[in-house]
């Protein structure tokens, strides 16, 4: 592969000839930028740098949302994603170049651009690359993919038309929140919100986002449906509660014979979060019992236990044989004195405190004191010098009720400290001994299995038949698809999160397997960077099975498709529930379900709204 920009035709028009020459490519974007979709002359066009699945996400986001035409770069043309990128109508060109140089930008002809969105790369090179379209088109939008958050404020300071978002921060609170069997939420205006299920749904939820739920085919699921108004969706949820007789559209009772099949969700504040850490009694208890399995052998620690019960004997037996009015506390300074080899012997003739059953117990405290305390001590020196040295400690007997995390990814390392800040156990399982993610869930003190050998032998080691969950986020589906199973195998009622990408798979999981759920972090992430780069603010996703829902807060600008517009006609054809009204005159109070629906807004006001990728599309534009 040469860093030559090569165009590949995404549609009739304009095509370029996948040997053309990286001057041949620029004239694409020029081409196409006087029709319909593609905005102003002589440009008006989306560059997305990448050939991830992230890359790929975001363009049908684009393409397909918002309708704006994109050029890609790709690294490779005929690897990962590259062959489904140049198939995606509204793709102008597909240039391929190696990494984003000056080169590759002036083929993309970003000095006519819009926005650049950077998806690919590291770090340093997103941060290069951003550079290098601000010097060569001052103000365009630019949203690149970053691991490193502060950096990436920094980075926002420097460049005001510039958003810096991690992919992996995104999508990563919904795996570990569908590990730990809690709503994921995302917070509007000091409120979680969540996303309920049927049984779940609370009388003062804020609207309903899905009907049609049928775990067996997800294909009949709507999201944001188009309804008669907020009022029907109240009588809906008040059937499934069992408020009252089915009801018509119409407000009278519907002839028509059982409900509507399929379940419903419903967005709803989380009241609080509920208590996840292990009791201190059992920790303590799976404390001590892991120290002695992970130093000892079984023999070793057969003695230990017995010359502790002895120490402990000898001491009840002194308490009862001597003749010393120090009461409990001086017995005890006493055995632990005779254990530690400071025993004082009685002389005969001289004054003696006990009798030969309390010189007997000294006998045996300071035998067993010198097997006891030179093993304890080296016990602990042990594990003081594995702390300090970074040694990883494989799971023991404390790590019950843990989350096993396969892959640490960006994501997987992002979801293992997620759950570790929690105060859960977490063991992750990683087979490419240079993942970045290693070093930092070590940093954590998180056990960490390294090795090529059989997922199920990996898995026991990591306890899986004591785990409350099962983690896969690796980047291949088949890899996470066997984790499940091999859990699955061992363990049938653990909880299983898997990444997939492709949809149809996901389908066929949901439906084979009760208790697996699937998540995509590019399906997670690509509509908030689809947003970001169109200029808004997403707060954050939900996700409704393979389907996203997006909260966002928009502003209302002089002359834009909000001014003047009422909370009725935004929700009227589906795909977006308007949740709260801040008014211009009191920008700090957040109106849920504002209740003036006729009221049209004005600049100034902001609405927080629920959407799917088409109705935020549609609201915006």
């Amino acid at each position: 592969m040469t860093d030559q920009g090569r165009g590949s035709p995404a549609d009739g028009a304009g095509a370029v000839d996948g040997t053309g020459t990286a001057d041949e490519a620029v004239a694409v974007p020029g081409q196409r930028g006087a029709d319909g979709a593609g905005g102003e002359d002589g440009g008006g066009h989306y560059i997305v740098c990448g050939g991830n699945s992230l890359a790929h996400r975001l363009i049908l986001e684009l393409t397909e949302q918002y309708e704006v035409p994109v050029v890609a770069v790709v690294p490779d043309r005929s690897r990962e994603h590259g062959p489904a990128i140049a198939a995606i109508p509204g793709v102008r060109a597909v240039l391929e170049h190696s990494t984003v140089t000056g080169e590759a930008l002036a083929a993309a002809d970003v000095a006519h651009a819009r926005g650049i969105a950077l998806m690919d790369g590291t770090d340093q090179e997103n941060i290069h690359a951003a550079l290098a379209a601000e010097n060569r088109n001052p103000g365009v939008r630019i949203v690149l993919r970053i691991f490193n958050q502060r950096l990436g404020e920094h980075l926002e300071k420097l460049l005001p038309n510039c958003a810096a978002l991690s992919g992996s921060a995104t999508a990563a609170p919904a795996f570990a929140n569908g590990a730990l069997g809690r709503p994921h939420t995302v917070e509007v205006g000091g409120r979680q919100l969540y996303v309920a299920h049927d049984g779940d749904i609370r009388p003062d939820q804020l609207c309903l986002v899905a009907d049609r739920i049928d775990r067996q085919d997800l294909s009949r699921l709507r999201l944001l449906p188009e309804t008669g108004g907020r009022a029907a969706d109240f009588i809906r949820i008040a059937e499934l509660m069992g408020g009252g007789e089915r009801l018509g559209g119409t407000g009278r009772p519907d002839p028509a014979s059982g409900r509507e099949p399929g379940g419903l969700a419903a967005l709803q504040v989380l009241d609080t979060e509920p208590p996840l850490r292990q009791p201190l009694r059992k920790r303590l208890k799976w404390w001590l019992l892991d120290g002695l399995k992970h130093f000892t052998n079984t023999r070793l620690r057969m003695i230990l236990i017995t010359a502790f019960a002895a120490i402990v004997l000898g001491g009840l037996v002194l308490a009862r044989h001597t003749t010393h009015s120090g009461g409990i506390g001086w017995t005890v300074y006493f055995t632990l004195l005779d254990a530690a080899g400071a025993v004082q012997p009685d002389v005969p003739g001289q004054q003696v405190l006990g009798d030969s059953w309390a010189r007997a117990a000294q006998v045996l405290i300071t035998f067993c004191g010198i097997t006891f305390v030179p093993v304890a001590t080296a016990i602990v020196v042990e594990a003081l010098a594995s702390g300090r040295r970074g040694v990883p400690r494989p799971p023991g007997a404390r790590t019950r009720d843990h989350v096993i995390v396969v892959g640490l990814g960006n994501v997987g390392t992002r979801v293992a400290a997620l759950v570790h800040a929690t105060g859960l156990p977490v063991v992750c399982l990683e087979r490419d001994p240079q993942a970045r993610g290693i070093a930092a869930a070590r940093a954590l003190g998180i056990p960490v299995l390294i090795g090529e050998g059989p997922l199920e032998a990996q898995l026991k080691q990591a306890r899986v038949k004591h785990a409350r969950a099962v983690v896969a986020v690796t980047s291949d589906d088949a890899a996470n698809l066997e984790a499940a199973l091999e859990a699955r195998a061992v363990r049938p009622e653990v909880r299983i999160v898997v990444r997939l990408f492709d949809d149809d798979f996901a389908h066929h999981v949901y439906a084979t397997l009760g208790n697996v759920a699937s998540r995509s972090l590019s399906y997670l992430a690509a509509p908030a960077f689809a947003a970001a780069l169109m200029g808004r603010e997403v707060l954050g996703t939900l996700s409704v099975f393979r389907h996203v829902l997006l909260i966002a807060e928009l502003t209302v600008e002089e002359g834009s498709g909000l001014d003047g517009r009422n909370t009725g006609d935004l929700e009227g054809p589906g795909g977006v529930r308007v949740l709260a009204v801040r008014l211009n005159r009191r920008p700090q109070d957040h109106l849920w379900n504002f209740a003036d629906r006729s009221r049209g807004l004005v600049p100034g006001d902001r609405i927080v709204i629920a959407a799917t990728r088409a109705g935020l599309a549609r609201v915006i534009q």
